[in-house]
């Protein structure tokens, strides 16, 4: 039997954290971090009702997140923090 790891928020937080960075990294930087069939499959498993404590950005993702783009990535409140973490992360 596998466990499954942290609290649905925080999970969700996790979830909503790979995407963007990773609709960063392609909509952005011009960077393929996460193959397409991932990045559509974990976008499929956000769900926007789960609040994380981060009014911002659950709001954010109530009314931008699209699961079958990245498009959306270009509104996010916090693209500043996205670039730190991908300068940190991929370079």
């Amino acid at each position: 039997m596998t466990e499954q790891w942290g609290l649905p928020i925080e999970v969700e937080r996790r979830k909503r954290i790979r995407l963007s960075l990773a609709a960063y990294a392609y909509e952005v930087e011009s960077d393929s971090i996460m193959d397409d069939g991932d990045f559509d499959a974990l976008a499929q498993t956000v769900d926007v009702n789960i609040d994380t404590g981060n009014e911002l950005l659950d709001t954010f993702f109530r009314d931008h997140f699209s699961s079958y783009t990245g498009q959306w990535i270009h509104n996010h409140p916090e693209l500043d923090k996205l670039k730190k973490l991908y300068d940190r992360t991929q370079k």
